[in-house]
Parts: C-alpha cells; structure tokens; sequence
C-alpha cells in the first residue's frame, strides 16, 4: 500500500472529521460551442484517468492509517454523464449539483465530469476534481492531455503520447527521502522545522477581523466571492515600485494586504499564507496531483513603519521562507501544534495568492472553448485573496484582477467589497507615498469618515441651560398634589417633597455651604434620602453619595478624599463615620434625626446663583486603577442626560424603583427622570417585599443590570415593570434578553451605556428581541443628545466599522473631571481632534466597533487581556 503525501493526509483527516463534502472540490466548468463527439470526449477522459494515477485512486484506512489504492482504469467507474439542460436557470442549478458533489474518499476516485446539451452544437462541461488529487498547476496538464486524447480518438485511435517519467504515488516516497527524518538533526526536515519554530513563535493565533457574525464553532466552509479591477494606471505604478525596491509583484500585494489587515483591527503581527507550487523537480512539472504547499508569511508592523520599510521587511521575510518551503505545511501544523479547531485554519486565516501559472487552455478541433464563471464557492480561510496579472500585447501591465473569497459564516458580502476597496487604497498609497507611515494610510474614504465622525455623531438637540432644582421646581408646580416619593411608611407629594428639602436646603446655607462646595450624604433607602440629595442641589452645593453600607475603611477614605464641608446623615449612622477628614479637621454633621427641620422656611428657595456649569454631584468609582476616585458632574450634563430621558423612556412618569447603592449613579435615571415629569419614585430594595410596599401598583419603569433579570424571575410577578426595563452596567447577552421578553411580552427593553465620566448613560439601544438573531451581546446603541462618539486606533484615528477600537465620548455631558486629581483628569479627558478648539473627549478603555448600521457593539476592556476572537468574548462586569 502507499502512503499519503503530507498534504493528502491532513485532507483526509479533514475529511474523517467533518464527512464529506464539496469544500475541497476544484471545479471547471466549459461551455463547448461547435460539432462536439461526446463519445470522444468520454474516451479522451478516461484516456487521462488512465494517464494519471491519482485520477484513479482511491484513500482507504488500513489499521487506522490512510492509504492510497491506485485502482486500475477499468475499475476506476470512471463515465462521463451526460445531460438535457432545459434551460440556463436549470442549467445552472445542475452545474451547481455536480461541482458540490461530496466525495466519499475511502471508495470513490476523485474526479467527476458530465457533459449538459443545450442545444445541438452548444454543451456545458463541467468537471470537478477533488483537491487531494489535483491542485491549480495541474489544470494545464490537465486540459493539455484531455485535447491531446480528445484529437486522438476523433482520429478512431489511441492518444501518442510519452510516458510520464513518475507518477504521484512515486511523488509521495520520494518527498520522505527527501525530507528524512526529524529526528536525525542533519535531515532537511528537522533544520527546516528549527527555522520555522523560531519564524513562528508567538504568532497570534487568530486574527481580528471585522467579522459581521460570531465564528461558529464548526465552520461550514460556505463561501460567496467578490471581484475587482485595479486599473492599468495603478498596476504600472506597483510594477515601477517593485523594480525600484527589487521586489516581486506578489511580494508588494503582500505588504499591502498586511497593513491593510492591521489597520481593520489585526494588530501589528500579520500571518499570511501563501501557496507555492511545491513542484521543486521538473519530472512534477506534467503531473495532475496535489503538490502545491503553503508557507505562513509573518509581517511585522511594529514600530509604525513607513510603507517602504514593510516592503523592505516583506522581502526579507519572504526570502527566507522561500529557501526553507520544502516543509510540508500539515506537517509544521503538526510540528508546531496550535491550539486545533474546527472554526478556524490553523496557523493564519487569511490567504493570498497571486496566479501567474500557464493557463490552462483546452484547445477541441471545431469547438470553441470558453470558461463559463461558477457560482459556487467555498471558503477554506477566512479571506483568502486570488490575485491575477493581465498584461498588454508587449507583455506590460494592464491591470490587476482580484477576486477576494470570503466565509459567508463570518461576513457580509458588503463587508468584503469594502476590504477590497480599501485595498485599492493602501495600494494607491504603497505606490504614490511609500514614505507614509502605517498609521497614517487612509483606509476609510471621504464618504465613510464623514458617515462615522458626523452622521452618526449628528445628535445635536437644543436643550435650554439650567439646573436641576429648576427642572424640579418647574414640576412641583405642574403637579404640586401628585405623590412624588413612596418609601417604608412615607408618601410625600411634590410639594411635601419640594418644602422638605427646602428646609434642609435653607439650613445647609445657614451652614456656609454653596455653589463649589461638597456635601456628603450618608444615608439607607428612605425618603430623606431623597430630600437629602434635592436639598443639596437647592443649596447649590454638590453631593457626596455615601452607601452606609460600605466597609469603614472606604467610606474614610471617599470623605477624606472629597473634603466636604459637612455630611447629612443620622445619628446611629453617624457612630460608623470618622470624626475629622484627615488634617482638614473635624467633619460637620447634620443628624435629620436630631435636628428640627421645620424650623426652617419650607417655601420655593431661589437659586440664582447657581450655573449650569457648577458641580451637581461627585461619584467615585474605581475604575481600572483599582483606587476610588470621585467624578465631577455638572449641572449642565446632568440637565442634558436628564431632558433627553422624558423622551426617551416615556414611562417614568409612572412608577419607577430607586433600588441601586447610593454611591452608583445607577440611580440617576429613575430619580432626577421621574422626579422631573412627574413619576412616582418608590424607595425600597428589589426583593419580595416590594409588592407590599406598592400596594397593587405596578412599577412602569425599572433600571438594573443584566444580572437582575434572572434574579427578578425568582420574585413576584409584581417586581418586574409592566412599561419599560433599563438594563445596563455591564454586558447585555441576547439570549437573556430575548428569555427575558419571553416571560414578559409587551415591556420595551433598552439597552443603556455609559461610565460615570459620562454621566450615567451615553447611548443606549431600543431592544427588539426578534432581531437581535445570533449576535452573542446586545448591541450598545447610538449617541444620546449633544453627545459624540468616536472608534479610534492608538493614534486616535477613526477605525472602519466592524473593526475593533478603543471608545472615546465628547460632547454635553462630560464630567468636569476626577476630583482632586488633575493629572489623571488631563490622561483621560484629552483633547478631542473631531470637535471645536479646545473640546475634549473622555477615553473610556472599552473596545468596542461600529456596525454597518451605525450601532456600537462592545468587545471588552482595553487595559484587561480580553482576547477577541471572531467577537466570542468572555464578558465581565463593566463600570
């Protein structure tokens, strides 16, 4: 029995792991006009099975090894079918049937052919070769011996022609002579290993793409393909380049395609594959048979080279691997052992291929023979790019031929056709400017960076400059009787609320407090948690949210940290709370308990005083340094996010829940939304004990993270809102949510993001279940009002939609900044170079892209090793 070449036997595993099938088929389809003897032509084939070995051969295991049975001619079941095509349309379906036959390897020989009758002097051939036994260089010998035979038996004999001096089944010992053995260190294949070992050590394992799907975890290996020309002008361009650099053509499509896979998001190592024709031996040169091989061609784009120096590296690299191709690639995969998949190809993703092998032309006395194009496809890679020269009379350049195939699992055809654009471009710039650095090619054109820096960042909406005491007084008086707060024991009117917090609001002036200073609260889930918070404003100081419930050691550390001038609490919490605020001396407090409120004057405070541009509050978070830090937000951003709210969650003038610790603004939205158009907030937890508090009603609105949704199923049907549900803080998966809808059809759900540094929320997503498909987290939505968005590389440039990028945010509602701490203030808020002089953009550290649509989808965290990989991500909490 024989032995499989290296590269026979890992499509073979293939096909023992995924069952047959047309992924490896190579197809050939001929439409044949003129007086055509198909009976010749049935001979002529055979002759050319019986010619070539590997046309009749057979792949079975023998004691779990695969074997090649070379099966003689008349044995072979070798026919050519023939077939009446009614039409073009039944036509095409029929060619599509042949070319995606699954071969049944262990039993089958790997070549099909059937000959369809359109018309009396009009056939279609179509041929289809299984690529374990044939490759692109074997279709010339290929269609060269099929004319040499067809001639022949018109003549009613036998084709003359010389004997092949070896056959493929010579080819398979001779590669395992040639190669030796790994473990003999003098072998060509254990120094050839060592090279590649070093070449590829640490090459990423997959790519990121700007994939429009999740990877699934078996590829189906369907493909659709998308065509272009690049036009004379530029090809002579790359020609005179490549002769001033001393490159090949290949060699400059290569440093192309790999600065364009950087700059989608593929980082700065790029592994290529390429095939060469492994035909090192001209007795190979007439052969049919799989010889070709693949090398992994790794760029290194680190450092921001200029275009000219990644050619130079291109070369270099290139070079190299081409004096050490004898490696078989199955068996460096082998060898190698990366982590194996059946989602994805080993060792690269993408291919490139440039096609300047003799063509294969088959020339039938009185038929004229043109290739008819195929609609089938399949995608081995990811993206694998075929590249053919066309050249003018005098043998110059004429153009460029691309043909990018694609996994339909991964991408969308208007996906691809955008890549191919942008190929053109860093070509153009390869060519026209190969000074210009990596960074700064321009893959995006003039239409797209305008779609993504201002069409959907066009959320300008006027919103009157104010505070938010005056947003409350304006509904105190549209409503001064309607139940404003319901806590344990307490229903307080607008009114009851708006003169409670008048009298505390008086008495923290009495105090010295005012615009600029800092209040701190340290309160539990009450309503005078609620007058507590309003008062301050109405002071027009901000406040300080301090959760009670907070290990000692953090709540010393926020007061000492804020300085404020006097915290609001009671006497039983007060006993938990340092007495002094570091060397700034003893903290005043003020016990609601303790102290007499009505005291004080009840009626509407004035606040003329206070800007739009002065603090409304400071919440401190940990962010990623692990230290708290307090965020400044100022009244104008928070009357921003908050006007917007009316509109866009309609139903907090219902009943929402404050339910979230008081040192999250998770609060914001239903507190300041509700109590600006007149809802009804109710103070409590989200636990079982709600529904005896709501006494029949029914909450309208509700804020909670992901999380909550699960939690929510095991309480009463009473806890969950019948109007709108908030979900936010960390990532949304569609699965939950679409569960979720289930159980609770007719709630509208949003999708809602934003760190703190920008005011609670800064887009948010209307979520429809139905259509959310397969995508493995919600998407986050558009910009809010008066806010922008941007998608940025390293070197803060816009980045394609699909591809990854870190998320910056500009616009009305940034915080002021970190309290205190001006140089981590000046690292985060920087300066923005998409808006007016002196603007600044918040850098958020999520990574995140735009889809085609204009929607942002979260990725992960750019400062935690979220490894992406076809956006199957694992997700964690976001802040």
């Amino acid at each position: 029995m024989i032995p499989l070449s290296y590269a026979q036997r890992r499509l073979w595993f293939m096909g023992e792991l995924t069952g047959p099938s047309a992924t490896y088929n190579i197809p050939v389809v001929l439409r044949l006009t003129g007086v055509l003897s198909p009976a010749a032509l049935e001979a002529a084939l055979r002759d050319v099975v019986d010619r070539h070995e590997v046309l009749r051969t057979v792949f079975p295991a023998v004691d779990g090894e695969p074997r090649q049975r070379v099966l003689p001619v008349e044995r072979a079941g070798f026919a050519l079918v023939t077939a009446e095509a009614a039409g073009e349309a039944e036509l095409a379906g029929e060619v599509a049937r042949v070319l995606g036959h699954p071969f049944d390897l262990h039993e089958e020989i790997p070549i099909r052919a059937t000959l369809f009758a359109v018309a009396p002097e009009e056939h279609v051939l179509a041929v289809v070769v299984h690529h374990i036994a044939g490759d692109g260089w074997s279709l010339e010998p290929l269609a060269r011996d099929i004319a040499t035979a067809y001639t022949a038996r018109l003549a009613d004999r036998a084709p003359d022609w010389e004997p092949l001096p070896v056959q493929y089944a010579d080819y398979t010992f001779w590669q395992r002579e040639l190669l030796g053995d790994d473990q003999d260190p003098e072998s060509l294949l254990s120094e050839q290993l060592d090279y590649w070992r070093t070449a590829l050590s640490g090459v990423p394992e997959e790519l990121a793409l700007p994939y429009d799907r999740p990877r699934p975890a078996t590829a189906s290996n369907r493909g659709e393909a998308v065509e272009l020309l690049v036009p004379a002008e530029l090809h002579c361009k790359l020609a005179e380049l490549a002769k001033q650099r001393q490159v090949t053509m290949y060699m400059v499509l290569h440093a192309a395609l790999a600065v364009l896979l950087s700059r989608l998001g593929g980082g700065p190592d790029i592994p290529i594959g390429t095939p060469i024709a492994g035909r090192t031996d001209e007795d190979l040169n007439d052969l049919v048979g799989f010889f070709v091989n693949t090398l992994v061609m790794r760029t290194d784009l680190t450092g921001d080279p200029s275009l000219a120096e990644v050619l130079d590296r291109v070369r270099e690299t290139g070079l190299s691997a081409f004096e050490h191709q004898d490696v078989p690639f199955e068996r460096l995969v082998e060898d190698l052992a990366p982590v194996r998949s059946l989602a994805r190809h080993p060792l690269f993703q993408v291919m490139l291929s440039l096609q300047n092998n003799a063509q294969a032309v088959l020339d039938l006395p009185g038929v004229t023979v043109r290739p008819m194009a195929t609609q089938s496809a399949s995608a081995r890679f990811d993206l694998s790019f075929e590249v053919g020269e066309d050249l003018d009379p005098a043998g110059g350049p004429a153009g460029l031929s691309v043909r990018a195939t694609y996994a339909a699992d991964l991408f969308d055809r208007s996906t691809v056709e955008a890549v191919t654009r942008r190929l053109v471009r860093v070509l153009t710039a390869l060519a026209e400017e190969p000074a210009t650095r990596v960074s700064a090619v321009r893959v995006l054109d003039d239409a797209e960076r305008a779609r993504i820096l201002e069409q959907w960042n066009d959320t300008a909406v006027e919103v009157a400059p104010t505070h938010l005491p005056a947003l409350f007084a304006a509904q105190v008086a549209r409503t001064p009787d309607a139940v404003a707060v319901v806590a344990e024991g307490q229903r307080l009117s607008y009114a009851e609320l708006d003169a409670r917090a008048n009298r505390l609001a008086r008495l923290l002036r009495e105090r010295g407090v005012g615009p600029e200073s800092l209040v701190a609260v340290c309160l539990g889930r009450s309503a005078d948690l609620v007058v507590a918070l309003l008062a301050v404003l109405k002071s027009g100081a901000a406040y300080v949210p301090v959760d009670p419930e907070y290990p000692a050691d953090r709540i010393a550390y926020m007061l000492d940290d804020a300085g404020p001038v006097a915290v609001v609490t009671t006497g039983e919490l007060a006993a938990g709370l340092p007495g002094s605020t570091g060397d700034r001396g003893p903290l005043p407090r003020i016990l609601l308990d303790e102290t007499d409120l009505d005291a004080y004057d009840g009626s509407a405070l004035p606040c003329p005083e206070l800007l739009p541009a002065h603090p409304a509050y400071v919440i401190y978070t940990s962010g990623s340094t692990g230290r708290p830090k307090g965020v400044l937000i100022e009244h104008r951003a928070l009357v921003n996010y908050v006007v917007r709210c009316h509109r866009a969650y309609p139903t907090l003038s219902g009943s929402t829940l404050l339910h979230a610790s008081i040192s999250f603004d998770a609060g914001v939205t239903g507190l300041y939304g509700a109590l600006t158009c007149g809802g009804r907030v109710v103070v409590a937890a989200l636990d079982e004990r709600l529904p005896a508090l709501l006494a029949g009603e029914r909450l309208t609105f509700l804020k909670g993270t992901p999380s909550h949704l699960a939690f929510m199923d095991a309480l009463p049907e009473e806890c969950a809102p019948i109007g709108q549900l908030m979900v936010g803080g960390e990532a949304v998966r569609a699965e939950a949510i679409r569960a979720w809808s289930a159980r609770h059809p007719g709630v509208a759900i949003v999708n809602h993001y934003g760190p703190t540094e920008a005011t609670v929320g800064c887009t948010d997503f209307p979520v429809d279940p139905r259509a959310v498909g397969d995508a493995a987290v919600v998407p986050m939505g558009r910009p809010m009002w008066n806010t922008r968005a941007y998608v940025l590389d390293d070197t803060l440039r816009p980045v394609p939609p699909g591809v990854a990028g870190e998320l910056y945010i500009a616009g009305a509602q940034l915080a002021r900044g970190y309290l205190g701490r001006h140089g981590l203030t000046a690292e985060r808020f920087v300066a923005c170079p998409y808006g007016e002089p002196g603007e600044r953009m918040y850098r958020t550290g999520d990574v995140v892209r735009w889809t085609a649509s204009g929607e942002l989808e979260f990725l992960g965290r750019a400062d935690e090793q979220v490894k992406i990989r076809g956006f199957r991500i694992e997700l964690g909490e976001v802040e």
